[in-house]
């Protein structure tokens, strides 16, 4: 499945881990909720870098005491009618101040990607090469959005205070 990961088509270091799949020494590795929250000291003790799979119907507060510690979250979308994961997305991002990366997983859809990167989703997993592509190209489409969010761009109003106050500054 290809990747899509700050607007560009990206290899994928993490290696998905079914509940019972054993451990490999090291190497980035992306786990389900349940396994993680099971083994989480091992997990975290072990080389590489470590994500967690975390399905829309579980609380995200549960892996909130983790946060610092996890390089990737991946939120899935089990349908495209199913939007949980978005605000699981806004809570990571606004309240929780998730820095690493947050990852859409499942029924991921070209005419939802600019939704996604407005609640905080920077990476996702897509169906097919053609996807990618065209992620690629709206990512770079929108650049000032009226409304705030998760992401971190400031909003239309904003930008257009400071132009005013730039502007203010020398006269």
């Amino acid at each position: 499945m290809p990747l899509v990961n700050g607007g560009k088509i990206a290899d994928d270091s993490f290696v998905k881990l079914a509940v019972d799949t054993p451990l490999p020494e090291g190497g980035d590795i992306l786990v389900p909720a349940e396994r993680f929250l099971g083994e989480a000291d091992a997990l975290l003790g072990r080389g590489g870098k470590i994500g967690v799979i975390w399905p829309n119907n579980r609380d995200i507060a549960e892996l909130v005491p983790y946060l610092g510690k996890i390089a990737v979250v991946a939120l899935v979308f089990p349908s495209f009618r199913d939007g949980r994961a978005y605000s699981q997305a806004r809570l990571l991002r606004e309240r929780y101040n998730y820095r690493g990366e947050l990852r859409a997983t499942g029924q991921v859809l070209r005419d939802q990607f600019v939704f996604m990167l407005r609640a905080g989703f920077d990476s996702f997993e897509v169906k097919k090469q053609a996807d990618a592509e065209a992620f690629m190209q709206t990512a770079k489409r929108y650049s000032v959005f009226y409304q705030p969010t998760g992401d971190g761009r400031i909003t239309a109003l904003h930008r257009r205070m400071q132009l005013r106050h730039s502007e203010g500054v020398g006269t």
